[in-house]
């Protein structure tokens, strides 16, 4: 998505989030943008870092495929871990103890947009 508002990072609209929807983002430019997945849960917007934190790798293997197959938890493709979706906190799986990176956010305008001054380079 694009915006008019210098340094202003829209990641989706909500529009495009129903409850417990799913949005996967990228953001950033060259071989190392920030990738993302947006949930909404309740009305309220999560988003956390699409890297698996056992194994360092996406999430997910096919695009906008997060959840497990009943619908309850954000899902690691690979090795099966569960994380809960209001605090990415792995309750199953080899990383159990862990959690997802949060990607600070907010809502303007019915846009979910990074928290202005996030660093990206801090999610490399």
């Amino acid at each position: 998505m694009t915006d008019e508002r210098p340094n202003v990072h829209v990641l989706c609209s909500l529009a495009t989030l129903p409850d417990l929807g799913i949005c996967e983002v990228s953001v950033g430019e060259g071989d190392w943008p920030l990738r993302g997945v947006v949930v909404l849960q309740h009305g309220v917007v999560h988003a956390y870092q699409n890297r698996c934190p056992h194994a360092g790798h996406a999430l997910n293997l096919r695009p906008n495929e997060f959840m497990d197959p009943t619908g309850t938890w954000l899902a690691c493709r690979s090795h099966g871990a569960l994380f809960d979706l209001a605090s990415g906190a792995c309750v199953a799986g080899p990383c159990v103890g862990d959690a997802l990176r949060r990607i600070p956010v907010r809502v303007v305008d019915g846009s979910v947009e990074l928290v202005p001054g996030v660093d990206l380079h801090a999610y490399l």
